[in-house]
C-alpha cells in the first residue's frame, strides 16, 4: 500500500461486484471494500478516503439514505461520492445527482468505462484543490500587495506632508494635528447623525488620509511670502491665498496619472475648499453654505482650530478655551454650525491634544 496513491472505498453487498471493482481498480488506487453502509460508516471514522463508490440498493441503509447521512456529516461531507446501480431509469440517476453525487454509473459496469470514470473524477478533485490552494496564495499575495502600495502611499503623504512643513516651519505638526481633530469630529458627527449617509458612504480612513494634502498647494508660493517672518501684506495675502487652487492643480496632476479616484477626489477638494467659509466671504470661489462641499467644512474647522492654538511670528498661540470661544462667535460666518456645534461637543470638555 502507497502513501502517495489515493484511497477509493467501495461500497456494495455483493461480493461479485466488489472483487470485480476493486480488481480494475487496485493496480491504480488504494482500494479498500465493505460490503454494507454500516460497514462503510465504521470505516470512516478510522479512514477518509479519497472517493467512494457506492452502491444504491442495498439492505438496512441504501445508497441514497447513506449519502443524506455523509452529507449531515462535517467530515465527511465533502468526499466526492459515485453511485453504482443496477437501476437505469433518469429519475434514479437525477435523484442521486441531486444529493449530490459526482457520478453514476449503472452495473453491470465495463471495467475500463469504471476506471476512467474514476480517473476523470479524481483529476477534477485534484485540479479543485490546487484551484483552492492557488486562490489561498493569491488572496495572500494581493493582501501583501496591497499592504506594500498602502505603505509606499502613506510614505509618500507623510514625505510630501513634510515638505510642505519644512517649506512653511511655522506650522510644523499642523498636518498631524489636523488629521486628529477630523477624526475626533468624524466619529462624533456619525454617532450624531450629522451628514452621516454621506460620510458613510467613503471610505473614512481614505478621506482622513487625503486630509494629508489640503495644504500641498504652499510649495507653489514664494519663500518671500510663505516664510515672511510677520503679518502679509494684502498683496502677499492674496498671493498667499492662490496655494487652494495651486493645491488643486498639482492633485490634479496627479489623478491625470493614476486610475486612483477616491483618495485624490478627496485630496483635491479639500484643498481647493478649506478656507471656502460659510457665508460665502471665503476663497478661492466665495462658494457659500452646502454648496461647499462636505470635506472642506470638516476641514476648514480643523485648520482653524490649529490655526489659533498654534505660535505664529506675528501672535502667541490662543488657549483652547479662547480657541473654541472665538470660533463659535463666528461659527455662522465661517462656519458649517451643525458641524461646529459637533466640533464644540468633542473639545469642550478638556484641553485637545494630538
Amino acid at each position: 500500500m502507497s502513501y502517495n496513491r489515493k484511497k477509493i472505498l467501495l461500497v456494495d453487498d455483493d461480493p461479485v461486484n466488489l472483487k470485480m471493482a476493486r480488481n480494475t481498480l487496485m493496480g491504480f488506487y488504494d482500494v479498500f471494500t465493505v460490503p454494507s453502509a454500516e460497514k462503510m460508516f465504521i470505516f470512516l471514522e478510522k479512514t477518509l478516503p479519497d472517493m467512494i463508490l457506492l452502491d444504491v440498493l442495498m439492505p438496512d441503509i441504501n445508497g441514497y439514505e447513506a449519502m443524506r447521512l455523509m452529507l449531515n456529516n462535517e467530515i465527511t461531507k465533502h468526499i466526492p461520492v459515485i453511485f453504482l446501480t443496477s437501476k437505469s431509469d433518469m429519475g434514479s440517476e437525477m435523484e442521486g445527482l441531486t444529493l449530490g453525487a459526482v457520478d453514476y454509473i449503472a452495473k453491470p459496469f465495463i471495467p475500463q468505462l469504471l476506471l476512467k470514470r474514476v480517473e476523470t473524477h479524481m483529476l477534477m478533485d485534484a485540479q479543485k484543490e490546487e484551484l483552492k490552494y492557488i486562490n489561498a496564495n493569491l488572496e495572500r499575495m494581493v493582501d501583501e500587495k496591497t499592504s506594500a502600495v498602502t505603505e509606499l502611499q502613506n510614505a509618500v503623504l507623510a514625505t510630501v506632508s513634510e515638505l510642505v512643513e519644512c517649506r512653511d516651519d511655522v506650522t510644523g505638526g499642523h498636518v498631524e494635528r489636523t488629521s486628529h481633530t477630523m477624526r475626533l469630529l468624524v466619529k462624533e458627527m456619525v454617532a450624531n447623525d450629522i451628514y452621516a449617509e454621506e460620510l458613510l458612504s467613503w471610505d473614512i480612513e481614505l478621506f482622513l488620509q487625503s486630509s494629508q494634502l489640503h495644504d500641498v498647494g504652499k510649495i507653489s508660493i514664494h519663500d518671500s511670502i510663505l516664510l515672511k517672518p510677520g503679518k502679509l501684506t494684502n498683496d502677499e495675502f492674496d498671493e498667499m491665498k492662490k496655494h487652494a487652487v495651486f493645491g488643486e492643480e498639482i492633485i490634479d496632476r496627479i489623478q491625470r496619472n493614476t486610475r486612483e479616484n477616491a483618495f485624490l477626489t478627496h485630496a483635491k477638494i479639500m484643498a481647493g475648499t478649506h478656507h471656502e467659509r460659510w457665508d460665502g466671504s471665503g476663497y478661492p470661489r466665495g462658494v457659500s453654505g452646502r454648496c461647499i462641499p462636505l470635506q472642506g467644512r470638516i476641514m476648514a474647522i480643523a485648520d482653524v482650530y490649529d490655526a489659533l492654538i498654534s505660535k505664529r511670528p506675528y501672535k502667541e498661540p490662543f488657549s483652547h478655551k479662547n480657541a473654541l470661544h472665538i470660533m463659535c462667535e463666528s461659527k455662522e460666518r465661517q462656519f458649517d454650525p451643525v458641524i461646529m456645534d459637533a466640533f464644540v461637543a468633542v473639545f469642550k470638555n478638556a484641553q485637545h491634544s494630538a
